[in-house]
């Protein structure tokens, strides 16, 4: 009795597995195909009214967003925190002082203008801050960010 709940709880996991892959646009799964035939792991998520892949290469975890015809609106590639601009860690302690960076990525548009991600953390608390390549904050809205975080989680 076991396995035959076992296999119908596989069997439904695979079927919102597949229809979920079935919900991205075949331009945009064939444009991640032709640009990263070596990713693992690849994850498919909406984001907004486009799609995301995240996935993994070469031992780094990146995500790539598409619009429905394929093309590449941005990708993120994790980072050391390291390797954030200068100015990010003394912005950082001075604004989110009981906060620690715990992660970094580095953002690059379509446009080639290039982002920097810093998550910082307090307890449970996560907030996502960006920064341009020089180190100084980007003036997007944080919150909004987040709530779109606390929303992929459910």
């Amino acid at each position: 009795m076991n396995a035959k709940n076992f296999l119908i709880a596989l069997l439904l996991l695979s079927f919102t597995a597949f229809a979920q892959q079935a919900k991205v646009p075949q331009p945009a799964k064939d444009s991640f195909s032709k640009l990263y035939p070596k990713a693992t792991e690849v994850k498919w998520d909406k984001e907004n009214k486009d799609y995301e892949a995240s996935f993994k290469l070469n031992s780094k975890d990146m995500s790539v967003i598409f619009d429905s015809n394929g093309k590449v609106l941005e990708t993120e590639t994790a980072i050391e925190v390291s390797m954030l601009p200068k100015g990010v860690e003394k912005y950082v302690m001075g604004n989110f002082k009981e906060y620690k960076i715990t992660g970094a990525a580095k953002i690059v548009k379509a446009n080639g203008e290039e982002l920097y991600e810093a998550e910082v953390t307090k307890g449970k608390d996560k907030k996502d801050l960006f920064f341009d390549a020089n180190g100084k904050p980007e003036k997007k809205d944080v919150n909004k960010e987040n709530e779109n975080d606390e929303e992929d989680e459910d």
